[in-house]
């Protein structure tokens, strides 16, 4: 019996419909959102764009603000003396040296000041190891100045004696008076570098020496691997031979036989100390 296409309609014989040949697909009609989309985009950049640029505007007034108004402007360091240029912790370096350094400064803008630029100069000068600056606003800069220490006395002429630090820097005499050997062995001449690893050398023997450093009068370091110290004891000068290593061993070594030394040897006075198992006299 022939299928029926519908209510009062029959379908011929060869036109039934093939279930298996494709279907065309009918696409639902949408709400195109694209443009929505890309307008609220626009729009947020737009935003972005005017705060950026009234970012960049504000901080374009208040810089010029700040370079301008004389209340910002560094006095004259004469008349305005440590009120308005104060310094910490400088006490050998030179104050009118440091407060040279400023002078170019004077009626500009604190906000200008080239804050890397000044420390670097302060710490070319006699006694300055490092410098800090900063602002203190309106118109005040302050400088905290880290001093040198100095590790013992050198010979600059035959007549003359500096100062010399554990990086090897030679510092003028100050008018304070310190308790440190003098050092032979270095040379105002020698590269800067040669000058530091003597000094650290010479301050290691010490650190091992103890309390026993303090009565150290002379370290001569012109031989890396023989140290030599010389110290007033009982009455007399005695130099000691140390090597380059067990300072303070052989320093306690030399403090425990001495007496014995003496009374067989009294007129030895530079001894030997290198050898772990006795003391010897050497011919100088």
């Amino acid at each position: 019996m022939p299928k029926r296409m519908g209510e009062g309609m029959e379908m011929l014989p060869g036109m039934e419909p093939d279930e298996s040949a494709p279907r065309p697909r009918v696409r639902a009609n949408r709400t195109p959102r694209a443009q929505p989309a890309r307008l609220r985009i626009a729009v947020r950049v737009m935003i972005c764009a005017v705060v950026l640029v009234a970012g960049l505007y504000g901080f374009h007034r208040t810089e010029q603000f700040l370079i301008r108004d004389p209340r910002f402007a560094l006095p004259e360091i004469e008349a305005a003396g440590d009120a308005m240029l104060r310094f910490q912790g400088g006490r050998h370096a030179s104050r009118r040296a440091m407060q040279q350094v400023f002078q170019g400064d004077v009626g500009r803008s604190v906000y200008s000041l080239p804050l890397e630029d000044r420390a670097a100069t302060l710490r070319t000068l006699d006694w300055v190891k490092d410098a800090s600056i900063a602002r203190v606003w309106p118109n005040t800069v302050l400088v905290r100045i880290t001093e040198r220490k100095p590790a013992a006395f050198l010979t600059l002429t035959a007549s003359r004696f500096g100062l010399i630090d554990e990086d090897g820097v030679i510092l003028p005499p100050p008018v304070d008076r310190f308790h440190l050997p003098v050092l032979r062995g270095v040379r105002p001449s020698d590269p800067a570098p040669e000058r530091r690893d003597r000094v650290r050398r010479m301050l290691r023997m010490l650190s091992e020496l103890g309390t026993s450093a303090d009565q150290i009068s002379e370290v001569d370091v012109s031989d890396a691997a023989n140290l030599k110290v010389s110290q007033p004891h009982e009455g007399r000068i005695v130099r000691l031979h140390l090597g380059d290593q067990n300072f303070g061993m052989r320093y306690r070594n030399f403090t425990a036989h001495y007496q014995e030394i003496k009374e067989r040897l009294p007129d030895a006075a530079t001894l030997d100390l290198r050898l772990e198992d006795r003391i010897t006299v050497v011919d100088e």
